[in-house]
């Protein structure tokens, strides 16, 4: 069988084609659904039937809020290929590492903000501003490709873009402060999962919907058009003009992220006592001194004077540099690719990266039931399996896309599932909820430092049309997955105080319980 055949026979047509939008709607919302019902299943501590719920009407509205964020952050690569000449490889990868790079030192002042001011407000903050940021970048790209304006376009977007990633930048510390005072340390794993699956809607919104979104703007749509396609061109299309209406694809995720930032007002709390429930202390790194005030310097100490806060940290940027090296470059080179099983993930990659990533989301769980909620094993085994993959990735890169995008899916796991530990977990778990914000922000801003690291480096490395060498692409990543499992094993043993006392409680009760009278 050539490979045109065993593609089109696993595929469904050397077209791509794979799932209708409908199919993969319902698929993804069975994805949702399975989370929630794992979150409700999931209760080693024996909370009440409505502490679950209260909690659960306490992340979902922050968890969305926080995956179209990623939709008003990734929806630039979308523009991207969209947009074609005007925006090369070596723009999109100026601009995405401006922009991350502010992401990253944000955190500096944005981390201890939040931990004053909480997690609610802090998300609002953040739906708010990027919706604002991303407004700007729609009528940005209106006044050029209608060649309204004639600018330099990658100053512009990277000045623009640092803006909607400076308040980019609130989101994660917001939802992982608030989940600090919500959920135990023995039942964070389960929220590595949840948190995983966030990051990885967020991917499928930005990179399915926004496609979407960018073929409903077209100036000459073909076929029946939808309800939905329909609206699209009402609002965004110019009447009889040839322009494809691109800036759509920034004013959608605009749109919606000012109506969650509604629900958000409406339906979060900081802390369970604020919900009207007994104080409930989580076992962390803050667990009895909850009383002690920290100023913004003792925040930062908490990370920059802590030899297992910077660990955590470095394992963040290797990771940063894996995971965006995947998600920025993987869409752009499949786009590049003429063969069908690129055309295949180039169509579904958004739908891909979602699933695959909540799979990874899954190695919190492991973490918790493995491990007693050490979470440097999982990464550990994860840096290894991302080793292996990306080494698959530079042999194969010339030869089959079929093995390169297998391996770029793969990757994306692996590398959400650490994410997730990292920066929503180990980092929430040594901080304590008094310093939560500070500590994970602090590392989230470490991955994206990272992933503006990779996408300067890979953007110029890989180079233009002319001298394109996508090889520098996989070897660029290959070193960072064996430093972050370098440094994982430097943290594999390590639990906060406050947890270990915990469990041995726990173990000693058990004890007790099993001895006869």
């Amino acid at each position: 069988m050539t490979h045109v055949g065993f593609t089109s026979c696993c595929f469904g047509s050397a077209q791509g084609e794979f799932l209708s939008p409908t199919a993969v709607l319902v698929l993804v919302g069975l994805c949702l659904a399975g989370v929630i019902v794992l979150y409700f299943q999931n209760n080693p501590l024996k909370h009440d039937q409505w502490f679950l719920m209260r909690r659960f009407i306490n992340w979902f509205p922050l968890g969305m809020t926080y995956a179209f964020l990623y939709m008003g952050r990734f929806n630039l690569n979308v523009a991207k290929n969209a947009l074609g000449e005007l925006m090369s490889v070596k723009d999109l990868g100026t601009i995405f590492a401006v922009g991350t790079i502010v992401y990253g030192l944000s955190f500096l002042i944005n981390g201890p903000l939040v931990d004053k001011i909480g997690g609610k407000r802090g998300i609002i903050i953040a739906a708010l501003g990027a919706s604002l940021a991303n407004i700007a970048l729609g009528i940005l790209t209106f006044q050029v490709v209608t060649h309204q304006m004639k600018i330099r376009l990658v100053f512009a977007f990277s000045v623009i873009y640092a803006v909607n990633m400076y308040f980019q930048s609130y989101g994660a510390v917001s939802i992982i402060k608030v989940k600090a005072y919500w959920f135990h340390v023995r039942e964070r794993g389960v929220f590595s999962a949840i948190f995983g699956t966030l990051i990885s809607f967020g991917v499928y919104f930005a990179f399915d919907w926004g496609q979407a979104i960018v073929n409903m703007g077209a100036a000459n749509p073909k076929g029946q058009l939808s309800w939905l396609h329909r609206l699209i061109q009402h609002i965004f299309a110019l009447p009889g003009s040839s322009v494809d209406a691109t800036w759509a694809v920034f004013f959608a995720p605009a749109a919606i992220l000012i109506v969650w930032a509604a629900l958000d007002f409406w339906l979060i709390k900081d802390t369970p006592e604020e919900a009207d429930f007994a104080h409930f202390d989580t076992y962390d790194a803050s667990s009895g001194q909850m009383h002690i005030e920290l100023t913004t310097m003792d925040l930062l100490k908490r990370v920059f004077a802590s030899r297992l806060m910077l660990l955590i940290a470095a394992i963040g940027l290797s990771i940063g540099v894996l995971r965006n090296g995947i998600l920025q470059w993987g869409f752009v080179f499949v786009k590049e690719v003429h063969q069908p099983a690129a055309t295949f993930f180039l169509k579904n990659w958004g739908l891909l990266m979602c699933i695959f990533g909540i799979i990874g989301g899954f190695t919190g769980i492991i973490s918790d039931k493995f491990f007693q909620s050490r979470r440097g094993p999982p990464v550990a085994m994860c840096c290894g399996i991302m080793f292996i993959l990306t080494s698959l990735m530079a042999v194969f890169l010339n030869s089959s896309p079929l093995a390169v995008g297998i391996a770029c899916v793969l990757t994306t796991a692996a590398a959400i599932g650490v994410h997730a530990l990292m920066s929503g977990t180990a980092a929430a778990d040594f901080g304590g909820r008094k310093a939560t914000a500070t500590c994970s922000g602090i590392v989230d801003g470490f991955v994206y430092l990272g992933g503006g690291i990779q996408s300067f480096c890979i953007g110029h490395l890989v180079g233009d049309a002319a001298n394109r060498n996508w090889l520098w692409w996989p070897m660029f990543m290959m070193p960072f997955a064996v430093l972050g499992g370098v440094l994982a094993l430097k943290i594999w043993h390590e639990l906060p105080a406050a947890t270990r006392k915990y469990i041995a409680e726990v173990e000693e009760k058990a004890e007790i319980e099993l001895v006869p009278e």
